[in-house]
């Protein structure tokens, strides 16, 4: 699977050298890559209204959660994906958290930046390992 590369040559985009994005920009396009991959599994475990849809989905997206999935599979890490990592925790958001503390924004928002550099480095695989191992914890703990 190649959607990154995908959208780059049907809408005539550059390729860019994405170590040199800043990790907001990572967590920015991650943000949406994860909730896709989440959105999709909830949606695939049956058709219910909307609202329940939602409440499925926030247990994965809400920066908690995020925070959480971010602790479970820093242990497996590559070394360049743990850098990725630490860039995204050590990046000044523009935002404040709204439900969850500084920390666990800060661990959402490198999880988000992982997700984003992995998805532009084309690694769908790679990015579904690590949010499988994520939820899988979450489920485990509820």
């Amino acid at each position: 699977m190649a959607l990154n590369q995908d959208i780059i040559n049907y809408f005539d985009g550059k390729d860019i050298d994405i170590r040199t994005y800043s990790p907001l920009t990572l967590a920015y396009i991650g943000d949406d890559v994860f909730d896709l991959v989440i959105r999709t599994i909830v949606v695939n475990k049956g058709n219910t209204r909307p609202n329940n849809l939602h409440e499925n989905a926030i247990k994965y997206v809400s920066a908690v959660a995020q925070a959480r999935i971010c602790d479970e599979i820093s242990p497996i890490l590559t070394e360049e994906e743990a850098d990725i990592l630490r860039r995204g925790r050590n990046a000044k958001p523009h935002s404040k958290a709204k439900n969850a503390s500084t920390t666990q924004y800060m661990k959402a928002t490198a999880l988000e930046a992982l997700i984003g550099y992995l998805y532009l480095q084309d690694e769908m695989d790679r990015i579904f390992e690590l949010v499988k191992c994520g939820i899988n914890k979450i489920e485990d703990d509820s």
